[in-house]
């Protein structure tokens, strides 16, 4: 089965059951090793979402790690948006941190089973190639994931780091971005509403919306094309041109500043129109249509496939770090699409630019729990109050009758 490598989620699932648009599927009935925990198990992507029994099974890796290993799987019984029409994967492999595991925090994660079982150091790495690229560079379609360490013919030049803000997805923190060399000029904590995070499952760069506007104008107004279709930076409107037109010297550079390990000095990572001006279409003969590789997002700064595409990111999770570095294979026609530059100065940004406001899932589940079991105690408060026989006589008034306004009856109610 073709995997989708996510490093968003912490759940791995496959597809149990025969779906219009998967090719194949895992027959767990069929298999001798698969034990069903008979656990069921809904997750919820930022697209799409499926629900599945937690099992375990035992799986090898084929190169680099011997032994079997015993791992949770889930097996997908039903999808929404999930599985899409033509996509070549069958499930789903989550390797952020098991706070973000589904049902609870308790299910191992498939790299934490891993790394106990193998004895491989807590890190993995990341070499994404070719999907949003007209041509591949050096490297191979499809590109690498190393577990347990890093592989030097996978990246040139120096790695730069960037601190993990907090373990659960791989949270960093954003400093500015600047399109064409000229700085957004926004509060910093706006690249980081209400997080940003490096999640190799999200097909595109996704902005908050604040961001994402200023992106739009500064790209508009440094682009060479004086008018452009609002659907096309949208998403809804496809853009073409002439095959023998490459339409990327029209469009500006990108760059995002990560605050480096040194917090006084950060780096930067710059992707070229290459990769978020992707060829999608192709008309005829002539035709080459093309989308734009950045959104809107209401919750998060997502740094996905787009800017992914240009790196080898290495997820160091035993020194709470994230680290990237220039992939050969990000190239077209010999020429790079990525770079880093570095050190910078933070002397221009504050000293924190994560709001300490952020909640993670499982801290508002418990929030929600605290919160149910005090309205669960003043209930019983209530009605042990209301089976005491009154002990003395009382003269109603006007403002003694409980009516809808009343704050007990709209707390009730709520």
């Amino acid at each position: 089965l073709n995997i989708l490598v996510d490093t968003g989620s912490s759940n791995f699932a496959v597809a149990g059951v025969p779906d219009p648009d998967v090719t194949s599927y895992f027959n767990a009935a069929l298999s001798s090793t698969y034990k069903s925990q008979g656990i069921a198990v809904t997750v919820k992507y930022s697209q799409g979402s499926w629900t599945g029994v937690l099992g375990t099974d035992v799986i090898t890796i084929p190169k680099g790690i011997d032994g079997s290993y015993t791992i949770n799987i889930a097996t997908i019984l039903e999808s929404d948006n999930f599985f899409l029409p033509g996509v070549k994967w069958h499930g789903i492999l989550g390797l952020a941190y098991n706070a973000l595991a589904k049902p609870s925090s308790s299910v191992e994660t498939f790299f934490d089973s891993l790394m106990r079982q193998a004895k491989i150091p807590n890190v993995f790495s990341l070499q994404m190639c070719g999907a949003g690229l007209p041509v591949s560079g050096s490297g191979t379609n499809g590109g690498s994931l190393v577990l347990g360490g890093i592989e030097p013919s996978l990246y040139t030049g120096d790695i730069w780091y960037t601190p993990l803000k907090e373990e659960w997805y791989y949270q960093v923190e954003i400093l500015k971005l600047e399109v064409g060399g000229q700085n957004l000029e926004l509060d910093c904590r706006e690249y980081n509403a209400d997080k940003a995070i490096v999640d190799s499952g999200t097909t595109l760069l996704r902005l908050p919306q604040k961001v994402f506007t200023a992106v739009v104008q500064a790209i508009a107004r440094t682009s060479l094309i004086q008018e452009f279709s609002s659907g096309f930076w949208t998403g809804s409107q496809l853009a073409c041109w002439d095959k023998t037109e490459k339409p990327w010297s029209l469009f500006p550079k990108l760059s995002i500043y990560l605050r480096d390990e040194n917090s006084s000095r950060s780096f930067r990572i710059s992707i070229l129109p290459q990769l978020y001006i992707q060829p999608i279409l192709g008309i005829g003969e002539n035709l080459q249509c093309y989308r734009f590789g950045i959104s809107s997002s209401t919750n998060a700064l997502v740094i996905g496939a787009t800017v992914m595409e240009g790196f080898y990111v290495i997820f160091d999770r035993a020194q709470k770090r994230v680290g990237f570095a220039v992939s050969p294979c990000a190239e077209v026609n010999g020429s790079p699409v990525s770079e880093i530059e570095g050190p910078f100065t933070t002397a221009d940004v504050a000293s924190n630019c994560v709001s300490s406001l952020t909640f993670h899932e499982p801290v508002l589940w418990i929030a929600s729990y605290a919160l149910m079991s005090l309205c669960g105690l003043i209930l019983l408060v209530l009605i042990i109050l209301l089976l005491i026989p009154p002990r003395c006589q009382h003269s109603y008034t006007d403002n003694d009758v409980v009516n809808d306004e009343s704050s007990l009856v709209r707390h009730r109610w709520k």
